[in-house]
This record gives structure tokens, sequence and C-alpha cells, in this order.
């Protein structure tokens, strides 16, 4: 059985990365890309630079804020913008079945400060999230920009971040509530090294000196996983000219065939 590649990307503003997008595009040709922070609405989305590469894109963006994709070379339907609960209208998460799998490209709110509202809203959306997941018939993947390191071995140094938001109790309990539904994180398969991050700040050399964080997730079922899985973060996008601050992942599943 071949192996189907799903690759997520927060790129950090789509039309500053179309270049490198097109490059991603051609050289890792992932079956399925998952984008998320494209920043820029529907009508300005740029489906071209897909659709040469060979894929059908869908996208929803309100402003210039947030957004999110789905590229695939499979056909797609059931598309859906936004999840349901959340109340907001930001455009923070997508889906589509393909290849009998629920795809959900998702950006997950920053948090900002434990004491600011939007960690109580980003709670709120992972729970709405969460009841989403538990109604989802399997299988699924959720791909994206989580904005939540699950484990201290998932920061650079989790004594420096103690406090902010990303490593805190809440948060990663909201992750592990994903699991305990059956989802699995797809690096924990792997024996990760170097290369293990998915975040650095643009400041400070911290992409130099590999401070960062693993915050780009991939969680699927578990049948997805058999009867082998691959995970890799392609820190090539990332030492690019002109990167996001975040480096895409990508997952091959032996248990999606595609067909």
């Amino acid at each position: 059985m071949a192996m189907l590649t799903l690759a997520t990307w927060n790129v950090n503003s789509i039309r500053a990365r179309v270049d490198l997008l097109g490059w991603f595009l051609e050289e890792r040709s992932p079956d399925v890309l998952c984008v998320q922070e494209t920043k820029v609405e529907d009508g300005k989305f740029p489906e071209a630079i897909f659709e040469r590469s060979g894929y059908r894109v869908v996208h929803w963006g309100v402003s210039a804020w947030n957004g999110v994709a789905i590229a695939s070379r499979l056909p797609m339907d059931r598309v859906e913008r936004g999840i349901a609960g959340d109340g907001v209208g930001e455009a923070r998460a997508i889906a589509a079945t393909i290849a009998g799998v629920r795809v959900f490209s998702l950006y997950v709110p920053n948090g900002r400060a434990l004491d600011d509202p939007h960690f109580v809203y980003k709670l709120e959306w992972l729970s709405h999230l969460l009841a989403v997941v538990k109604d989802q018939p399997a299988p699924m993947v959720l791909a994206g920009d989580f904005n939540v390191a699950p484990a201290d071995v998932d920061v650079y140094d989790p004594t420096a971040l103690a406090g902010a938001t990303h490593v805190s109790a809440p948060e990663r309990r909201a992750i592990a509530q994903l699991l305990e539904v059956g989802l699995v994180d797809c690096a924990s398969r792997q024996e990760l090294e170097s290369p293990r991050f998915t975040w650095w700040d643009y400041r400070q050399g911290a992409f130099r000196r590999d401070m960062g964080m693993r915050i780009d997730l991939v969680l699927a079922s578990a049948s997805l996983l058999q009867p082998s899985v691959e995970y890799r973060v392609d820190v090539e996008a990332r030492r690019a000219a002109k990167p996001s601050d975040h480096a895409p992942v990508l997952v091959s599943f032996g248990g999606w065939s595609g067909g």
C-alpha cells in the first residue's frame, strides 16, 4: 500500500511566501497541504500557485489576519469553514474529506497571556474543537498551528517559559483531551532528534540557536498510522530567504492509501 503524505505549514502571510510556497509544492510535493495564517481575504488568495502544481485548494480568509486553507492533489468534498460553537467568525478552521479521511487545517488562537481574555477564548475554542472531534466519525487528521507545546521536551527551555502561554497546564490538558478520544500525536511515533521544533522567533538568532517550540502538530486517527508512519520537520524552508517563522511538518501515513 502506497503511503499518502500530508504537510502542514503556518506560512505567516501567504503573499509574502509565494515563491517559497511554489518551491515547497514542487520539491516536496505532498498529497495534501494544510496552510495557516494566510493573512488574506478569499478574493485575494493566490490560487494560481497551487493550480500550477496540480492542486485544488479551498481557503477561508476574511481579513488580513488568520486564514486557513487545504490544498490537495486528490478530490475534496464536504468542505466546511469554522467549527461549531466558536461564535466569533475568525478564519481559524477549514475541513474537507479527502479519500475517506476528514482533514482539518487549524490555526488555534495564540492566547497572548494567561491573564488576557484571549487566553479564555483560546481554551473555549479548543473545547469547541474537542466537541467537533467527538462528533466526527474516524478516520480524521487535525493539522496546523495549535499554539501549544504538548510537553516540556517540546520547548527549548521550560524554565524560561514558565508562566507563559503555549506551555500552561490548561492548554496542555486541552491537547491531552484530544488524544484521549482516540487521536495520536504523529510525532510521538518517531524518535525525534534535531530538528524537533517547528517554530522559532525571528529575534535574537532564535533559529540559529535552536531556541524553538514544537507547536505545529499533526493529530490523526490511529488507523491511519498502520502499518507505518513517517514524520519530519522540514527546516530547509525555515533556512530560506524571507522564511515564515514556522517550518513545515510532513507526515506520511501507511494506513491512508488515497484510493
